[in-house]
C-alpha cells in the first residue's frame, strides 16, 4: 500500500485543482472508491499526494494535474503543412503557435491538402506513444470521391488491400451522402503511412477529391473552424492517455 506523503497537498484539492469536481465533490468520488493513485484505489479522505509525480486516475481516466503542459485541437485548414516551421517558407502549423511560450509538438501529421484535426502539445512523452504503431490509434476521415461506390467496397476494405508497402485495411466504412456525381464516405483506420486514405481509395478506383480528418481516439473534430485551435477538455486528454495506458 502506498503510504500518504506527508508533505503532499490533499487529494481532494488536487482533484479540484485539476478540474476534475469540486472539493466536496472529489471527496465524494474518494469515498466512493473512483479515485486511484498510482494504481492503488484510495478511499481515505486524508491522503495527500505529490502532485508532480502521482498518477491519479478517476473512474479509469487519468488526471492530468501538471498546468505546464498544454493540449491542443487545431483544424488544420487546405495547404497548410504540418511542420512547426518551413525552410521554404511555406505556411505551416508552427505559424499559427508562433506566439505561445510552449514548445508544441505536432501528433502526427496532415498532408498539405488535407485538412481536419490535428493535435499539438508539449508533452512529448505522449505525443510519441500516440504516434507509435503499437499503440493504434483509430483516425476518422471524410473522403469525397467522384461518382457512386459499388456496394461491396466496404467490405473489400474491411478485409483488407495490397498496396505496394504492405496490405492495409478499414476498421469501418459508411457511405455518408450521394449527390450531384459525387459520394462522401467516412472511414476509420488505425494506419499513420503516408497518404494512406488517398493511395488506398486510389488502389480502389474512387481518387479522393477532398480529404478532412474528423476525429483522433475520442477526440473531435467538431464544429472548430478552419485554422482555429483550441484546448482539449479533461475527459479529451485523459481519453488520450488511456489508449497508450491500456
Amino acid at each position: 500500500m502506498t503510504s500518504s506523503n506527508p508533505e503532499g497537498v490533499r487529494l481532494q484539492k488536487v482533484l479540484a485543482q485539476a478540474g476534475v469536481a469540486s472539493r466536496r465533490a472529489s471527496e465524494e468520488l474518494i469515498s466512493q472508491g473512483r479515485v486511484s493513485v498510482d494504481g492503488e484505489t484510495v478511499r481515505e479522505l486524508g491522503r495527500r499526494v505529490d502532485p508532480d509525480t502521482a498518477v491519479i486516475h478517476v473512474d479509469g481516466m487519468r488526471v492530468i494535474v501538471d498546468d505546464e503542459h498544454v493540449y491542443l485541437a487545431m483544424n488544420k485548414p487546405k495547404g497548410v503543412h504540418s511542420t512547426m516551421s518551413d525552410e521554404e517558407g511555406r505556411l505551416c502549423v508552427g505559424d499559427y503557435v508562433r506566439d505561445r511560450k510552449e514548445r508544441l509538438f505536432h501528433v502526427g501529421r496532415l498532408d498539405a491538402e488535407t485538412e481536419g484535426l490535428l493535435l499539438l502539445t508539449n508533452d512529448g512523452d505522449l505525443a510519441n506513444k500516440l504516434m507509435h504503431p503499437s499503440y493504434k490509434v483509430a483516425k476518422t476521415y471524410l473522403a469525397e470521391v467522384d461518382g457512386t461506390v459499388p456496394r461491396g467496397l466496404g467490405k473489400r476494405l474491411r478485409a483488407g488491400i495490397e498496396l505496394d508497402d504492405g496490405p492495409v485495411r478499414v476498421d469501418e466504412f459508411r457511405v455518408k451522402d450521394v449527390q450531384a456525381g459525387r459520394t462522401l464516405i467516412e472511414v476509420v483506420l488505425h494506419e499513420g503511412r503516408k497518404h494512406i486514405v488517398r493511395r488506398l481509395l486510389r488502389e480502389v478506383g474512387h481518387p479522393v477529391r477532398k480529404l478532412v480528418r474528423t476525429q483522433v481516439g475520442e477526440v473531435l473534430l467538431g464544429q472548430t473552424k478552419p485554422g482555429a485551435i483550441r484546448r482539449l477538455n479533461r475527459k479529451e486528454i485523459g481519453s488520450l492517455y488511456k489508449i497508450v495506458e491500456s
